[in-house]
């Protein structure tokens, strides 16, 4: 908002949507020291940097990518989707040594540029041991309770809009969302209601947006169609970038270096401590140091980082004394799919609906099953998008008439933690994901679940004769669910990190990522990752200041 002048005039709005740094912030000396350096800056190391920000630490953010340019690209499905312009280039290998290129999105508040700022808690049974069809989840070391202040504060910080009650899995919370629920759009709160008819709990997705629809003219988010997998032109996804290093760039403590690809870290002599960040910016070699090192790169980078560092004292990379670094990969059994019906879907804004009803089983399958929720309502360019071979020869008016009648469903299943599903690293550094699937029998179920309760509804509503369903399923490049490979513990032999996400074996080194999580239930992974950096955000405060 505009503030009258010293004249008495009115002075006109800042130019900028957020304080502009001092060039000091975002330059670095060879060899400069740090209290804290933060390695990556998407959901953990953002969210970390703007905790730590008005403690007077001095923290730098170190970050391969580069801030992600506001463009009319930024909504362009073409763009997005089929062009790829935001993926970045690093390709990795499968356990076959095929090449392959993921998802992967380097920018200033990572992952978090392109995500659908879906911001679920994980279900309290997801932190206890818990049989699955296919196998077990292991318990965590700790449980829901510990987390739970941490899940209200990352609520806050990240403008999330939900209603609580609605869902019947949701665990105990300590207030109300700080902001309410997304309304639904016509057919939106029309599939809710066949929903309800049917039995079932639907509820209020829980959003990351900067909404206001009481005031919408003052209000950032315009609730348009670009937010699900889009970077959003103006900034009005709660997103690390936007919600984390901007206000931590507020505070003059805290610098930030983009372009600076960490390449190892270097220990001391007695291999306990951390003592310098080797990195290269725009070709050029640098060194930093910190009191403490953070690494948050996603759960397969921060691996690579830890096993390319590997020296005499830490032959096997760092903190991977027990052979843990890498291990217990996990990215969900995820589908995207479309249900085609007669009645059109005008819906702009649809990912404003959940469903949990099966996601710990039902009377005929006594085994958890997942989560349901809207992605961003698809059009034709999507579409092509996302199966780009089966829609080769249809044109984009056809496959735009199809999408105007699609209920798009994100379905997601938990992968169980397998200690063969690992980020290796080859000579040159590259990454190489050897996954095998498992839990299949649960997605398949939960697959099942709703394409016959959508048959039954239209059948009763008579909007249908039939169903007709294109489902897509998630392979190893789609990693923006990506947890594991750091998982923290109490038992060195079993885990990389303690309780307080620091390496065993170092006395310096923390991980803050998706990478500590032991199991990954079947919710969006982003809220725990948030969540946990305050709690660790926390714990550092304390030792550094204590």
């Amino acid at each position: 908002m505009s503030s009258p002048s010293p004249s008495g005039a009115i002075a006109g709005p800042s130019l900028h949507s957020s304080p502009l740094p001092a060039a000091g912030q975002l330059q670095v000396s060879n060899g400069a020291h740090f209290d804290v350096v933060i390695i990556g800056s998407g959901a953990g190391g953002g969210t970390l940097a703007r905790h730590l920000a008005p403690t007077g630490l001095k923290v730098l953010v170190l970050e391969r990518g580069d801030w992600l340019p506001q463009e009319p690209q930024n909504w362009d499905a073409e763009a997005v989707f089929q062009q790829n312009r935001y993926v970045s280039k690093d390709p990795w290998l499968d356990k076959h040594g095929k090449t392959f290129q993921p998802g992967s999105h380097y920018f200033v508040g990572g992952a978090t540029k392109m995500y659908g700022a879906a911001h679920f808690r994980l279900r309290q049974q997801d932190f206890e041991q818990l049989a699955h069809f296919d196998g077990t989840s292991p318990a965590w070391p700790l449980r829901y309770a510990d987390f739970e202040p941490w899940y209200q504060k990352a609520e806050e910080m990240y403008h999330v809009h939900g209603q609580r009650g609605e869902d019947p899995t949701e665990p105990p919370c300590s207030g109300p969302y700080p902001h309410p629920p997304v309304a639904h759009e016509p057919r939106m709160q029309k599939l809710v209601d066949d929903l309800r008819s049917a039995g079932l709990h639907p509820f209020h997705a829980p959003s990351g947006v900067q909404l206001d629809e009481a005031h919408m003219a003052f209000s950032r988010c315009r609730k348009c169609n670009c937010c699900d997998g889009f970077p959003c032109l103006v900034h009005a996804k709660s997103d690390a970038e936007v919600l984390g290093l901007r206000p931590a760039l507020a505070c003059p403590n805290v610098s930030l270096l983009t372009r600076a690809q960490v390449k190892r870290l270097h220990t001391d002599a007695s291999g306990r401590t951390v003592c310098a960040v080797e990195l290269e910016r725009d070709g050029e070699p640098l060194t930093v140091s910190g009191d403490v090192v953070v690494v948050s790169c996603g759960a397969a980078n921060s691996a690579r980082l830890l096993l390319m560092s590997a020296n005499d004292r830490h032959p096997r990379g760092l903190a991977n004394g027990s052979d843990q670094v890498g291990r217990h990969y996990m990215f969900h059994n995820s589908k995207a799919m479309v249900a085609l019906a007669h009645e059109p879907n005008l819906t702009v804004f649809q990912k404003t609906v959940s469903i949990n009803d099966w996601y710990l089983g039902d009377a005929d399958f006594d085994y958890p099953m997942g989560n349901i929720q809207m992605t961003g309502k698809t059009n034709g360019t999507i579409m092509k998008g996302y199966a780009p071979l089966e829609t080769f020869l249809m044109p984009g008016w056809s496959m735009d008439k199809i999408a105007q009648h699609a209920l798009d469903f994100w379905i997601s299943s938990e992968d169980l933690p397998d200690p063969n599903n690992r980020v290796t690293v080859t000579g040159s550094g590259q990454i190489q994901l050897s996954y095998t699937p498992n839990n299949l029998t649960a997605s398949a179920r939960l697959v099942s679940r709703l394409e016959g309760l959508l048959d039954r509804l239209y059948l009763r509503q008579h909007l249908v004769e039939r169903q007709f369903y294109i489902a897509n399923s998630m392979g190893i490049a789609a990693v923006g669910h990506q947890a594991g490979t750091c998982r923290f513990g109490s038992d060195p032999a079993t885990s990389v990190l303690d309780l307080n996400c620091k390496a065993h074996e170092l006395d310096n080194l923390y991980v803050v990522d998706t990478s500590f999580m032991p199991t990954i239930g079947a919710v969006n992974p982003s809220l725990t990752a948030i969540a946990n950096a305050l709690r660790v955000g926390t714990h550092l405060v304390e030792r550094l200041r204590g």
